[in-house]
């Protein structure tokens, strides 16, 4: 894309119909306030540590939107006083984290003590070691499910460490996966999984009919009320959507063997699935002819079944700016089963009237902003930032994403807003999915997912 376009995207003006080709001062204006605003302090909305790694993805990003004239504008004062300002730009030339680091994924586990705080030798004795790890896959004595080959730690055939090891020689996967809570408007981290499909294990237990539903439990102290687990249709289990990854049994995050407090030594991961459905600290697998779900959170009010949804969240808009100054607005957006087209925001100064009746805000002036690219450094503790073999979503040949954005992932998105004068402003921002259906639909209510349109405050100043 010409530069010249891409500024115009940037400002919110639309290519094809307005003709602005910026000079370098106004190239570099822009680069030094987007800088000095990331220096402000931030909007009440912050996504922890996903925050952190999306400000250093958004500064190479509007650091290359100046890099374009660099030549141009060497011996300009202005540039100098923005790399004062910017006291870690060498550093964000230098690193552009995408996956999360797995001793910075939000956790959101239970028990009393939580599992991963367990003692090693308490972990070695419960089966979270992977020297003492076994899975059971049995039939639902309560159902007539129909298993030829149950695999018990009674009958000496569960399945531990050495056996998926040998599975993962021939079947291992690797996808790239956001993590989000159901009731949670943000995501909790972005990684990189590698596991063995659930149905290659399954497959091995010679279930022969009357199985509707696979039901897994992960350890929680073995006390009922500290108990997590969830289900699955076995469709989905045997057999993946177009374009979808299996379900796994997931040994590692990131390219390292999982951590404790992601799950270690084996967790369940659905790709296309709210972070309920992956549930950590996997022990027992029950294949049953029940048709309803047995998930802990379908007993709290959840739609449990909910694929993740396509929304939208801010990350960095400045508190409070001067008239005449270009805001900064950067953000990401989790793309979900309907893919996503677009990302928007809108304004509105607090003197215009808001609409009882348009509670999605359909028929306010949204406006397009810039989704980033793919990075060149993934970040998550990968050695020189490089994915290993990923070949459901890279290219082996080029290194890059067979599409972009990777539905069941993040994208980071970015804005500069200019010309607005003084007042207070409400900020939203939404996406527009692959099938041009605009956030909160096409699945607005909260307990299958949190989608709402997000609103934030700031204050221009004359």
């Amino acid at each position: 894309m010409p530069f010249a376009n891409l500024l115009q995207g940037l400002l919110g003006a639309c290519p094809t119909r307005h003709h602005f080709v910026p000079g370098p001062d106004i190239i570099v204006a822009i680069a030094y306030h987007f800088f000095h605003h990331l220096e402000q302090p931030m909007v009440r909305h912050p996504l922890h540590e996903l925050a952190r790694q999306h400000i250093t993805v958004s500064r190479r990003f509007f650091l290359q939107l100046s890099a374009v004239g660099a030549a141009a504008f060497n011996g300009l004062p202005i540039w100098a006083q923005a790399s004062e300002v910017d006291a870690i730009l060498a550093e964000a030339i230098a690193e552009l984290e995408y996956l999360t680091k797995s001793n910075e994924f939000q956790i959101v586990s239970r028990g009393t003590p939580r599992p991963d705080k367990l003692s090693p030798e308490k972990r070695l004795e419960v089966g979270l070691d992977p020297k003492t790890w076994q899975l059971e896959v049995i039939a639902d004595p309560d159902s007539d499910a129909q298993v030829k080959n149950p695999m018990t730690k009674q009958g000496g055939n569960a399945l531990d460490w050495s056996g998926l090891m040998r599975l993962a020689e021939d079947k291992a996967v690797r996808f790239m996966k956001v993590i989000t809570c159901t009731n949670m408007g943000q995501p909790l981290g972005m990684g990189l999984w590698e596991g063995v499909p659930l149905r290659d294990v399954l497959w091995m237990a010679q279930p022969t009919g009357n199985v509707r539903r696979v039901f897994y439990y992960g350890y929680h102290n073995d006390l009922r009320d500290q108990r997590f687990q969830s289900s699955l249709p076995i469709g989905r289990v045997l057999e993946d959507p177009p374009g979808e990854h299996p379900v796994i049994l997931c040994y590692k995050l990131n390219n390292q063997f999982l951590a404790p407090e992601n799950g270690a030594p084996v967790r369940v991961i659905v790709p296309d699935a709210y972070g309920n459905k992956s549930v950590k600290w996997l022990q027992k697998i029950v294949l049953t002819n029940e048709f309803k779900a047995n998930d802990t959170y379908a007993e709290w009010n959840n739609d449990t079944e909910s694929h993740v949804k396509t929304y939208a969240r801010f990350i960095h808009v400045p508190e409070e700016v001067q008239a005449g100054q270009p805001v900064p607005i950067t953000g990401l957006a989790q793309v979900g089963m309907s893919g996503l087209s677009q990302v928007q925001i809108c304004l509105q100064h607090e003197q215009e009237p808001a609409s009882e009746h348009d509670p999605y805000f359909t028929q306010a002036a949204w406006r397009d902003v810039q989704c980033l690219p793919p990075p060149e450094d993934w970040g998550g503790s990968l050695p020189d930032g490089k994915l290993p073999a990923v070949p459901r979503q890279i290219d082996p040949q080029t290194g890059k994403p067979l599409v972009w954005p990777l539905r069941d992932t993040l994208v980071h998105w970015a804005t500069l807003v200019t010309d607005l004068s003084p007042g207070r402003y409400t900020l939203r921002c939404r996406t527009i999915d692959a099938q041009q259906v605009a956030q909160p639909l096409p699945r607005p209510f909260p307990k299958s997912g949190a989608n709402q349109i997000q609103s934030v405050a700031f204050t221009v100043k004359g």
